[in-house]
């Protein structure tokens, strides 16, 4: 309890996505990479590199022994000897080829993008689940009427599910983003101390076409089959890194943009996050019920957006061929960033599905701001039946304006509909006024929306 402990490790994310950024899966990984250079090297003829030597290897891929790469980084100052030196303390008979004709970012670099195509897999993986809980809700609550906001004040109704609809679709879009990398992040593969192979040429006597062999088999090894990048200098470029941080900016973005309506839905008590029911929402005010997921959500997602500009600079001071001011940096930015989306997720799931809609409660404030919205309507209609529209329309506006007097300046609530069922200038309507107040007639085509939406766009994406 004497040292910092990073809260997004040990307070938050998920044992899956830390797993993913661990120093257990980062250098296996290493070792990994190392194997897979050996024998692709092998099968294009360095008679130099053995079978047994490349078995060897394999039997201690997982067996990282940490005491003695520390000790050899504590010496050397580098974290890639250090780790070669403990591999080859494993496997003495390996030692003179682990790392054959590679540099550094060989291992460091094609281990970042295995972690960033993994962690975008996992985050993958959470959307679609996010995205069922947002569907299931959307339908369920397609058909309540509920008051529209824009610029926080009431406008046309909506209904609960469509509301729902527009935070799912922010959501769809980012899994399109975090689709299209899975699909497109390239390797770096094997490429050299400034990218040019000169070391892989040297080795193979100037067979150009060997080293191109190379580059694609060990990227066929390690799962990225005819995806190297074209061209690099010694690391892959950084503007990859900041496509990854912006997509994981987007999911936070959503996550925050959802979050926040659903704050403010809590304070006009129309929706609940989950609350426990042992849960303590205020050490002081004991009745209190915050809406700390939510405003976790938003905590957490400030951090994330705000990644995408350090990914920005960074690919924007790299030097020539490389330099290494972006390596402490990536080490935070990269990893953090998968672990902060990572606990949005798995935080904005757990409150879509528990969340509770209270529909008295919304009723009740539609029926405050309906009856002004009624209003043309109500016009309309009595004009119909024979009425003076300018005389109406008069009627009306002292109505509505006395109406909301009595509301700002007395506290009463919405009396207008009272006030036009006992003027005699709408008797001839008074029957159908409450038909003409329904909040069903007043959401246009929500309910369809919401089910044309589910079909065309999410369940294919469910399927």
């Amino acid at each position: 309890m004497n040292s910092y402990e990073n809260p997004l490790v040990g307070r938050y994310s998920s044992k899956e996505m830390n797993f993913n950024w661990s120093p257990q899966k980062k250098f296996s990984t290493w070792r990994r990479l190392w194997i897979a250079l050996a024998q692709a090297e092998q099968e294009l003829g360095l008679k130099q590199i053995t079978s047994s030597q490349i078995q060897q290897m394999r039997e201690h891929v997982n067996s990282i022994n940490w005491e003695v790469a520390a000790a050899k980084e504590k010496e050397l100052r580098h974290d890639v000897m250090a780790h070669i030196h403990a591999f080859g303390t494993q496997c003495p008979e390996a030692m003179p080829i682990i790392h054959l004709g590679a540099t550094s970012c060989y291992v460091g670099d094609n281990t970042d993008l295995i972690q960033v195509r993994d962690g975008l897999v996992i985050v993958r993986n959470q959307l679609l689940l996010l995205i069922q809980a947002l569907k299931n809700n959307a339908l369920q609550y397609k058909d309540i009427p509920t008051l529209g906001y824009t610029h926080y004040q009431p406008a046309q109704l909506t209904t609960v599910g469509k509301r729902m609809t527009l935070w799912l679709q922010d959501f769809l879009f980012d899994l399109e983003q975090i689709d299209n990398l899975i699909e497109r992040l390239p390797f770096l593969g094997v490429k050299g101390t400034t990218g040019t192979q000169a070391s892989f040429l040297s080795l193979f006597d100037g067979d150009h076409e060997k080293c191109k062999q190379l580059d694609k088999r060990v990227a066929e090894l390690m799962g990225f089959a005819d995806k190297t990048i074209g061209v690099s200098g010694q690391t892959y470029t950084r503007k990859l890194d900041y496509f990854v941080l912006s997509a994981m900016s987007g999911v936070a973005q959503s996550g925050q943009k959802m979050a926040t309506d659903i704050r403010l839905l809590m304070n006009l008590r129309e929706i609940d996050e989950p609350f426990e029911e042992k849960q303590v929402g205020s050490s002081a005010m004991a009745y209190k019920r915050n809406p700390m997921r939510s405003e976790r959500i938003c905590s957490l997602a400030r951090f994330a957006i705000s990644l995408t500009d350090n990914g920005a600079h960074t690919h924007a001071n790299q030097w020539f061929e490389r330099t290494l001011d972006d390596s402490a940096n990536r080490r935070l930015s990269l990893p953090q960033s998968f672990l902060t989306v990572d606990v949005i997720l798995r935080l904005a799931i757990n409150v879509m599905t528990n969340i509770r809609v209270w529909p008295y409660v919304i009723r009740k404030n539609v029926n405050a701001e309906l009856p002004f919205m009624a209003t043309e309507n109500i016009l309309m209609e009595a004009v119909k039946a024979g009425g003076d529209r300018q005389h109406l329309h008069e009627v009306i506006r002292e109505h509505s304006m006395e109406a909301a007097r009595q509301i700002k300046s007395e506290g009463k609530e919405n009396d207008l509909l009272e006030r036009i069922k006992n003027d005699k200038a709408f008797a001839v309507i008074h029957d159908s006024l409450d038909r003409m107040v329904d909040p069903i007639n007043y959401v246009g085509r929500s309910p369809q929306q919401v089910v044309e939406f589910l079909q065309e766009h999410v369940d294919p994406v469910l399927s």
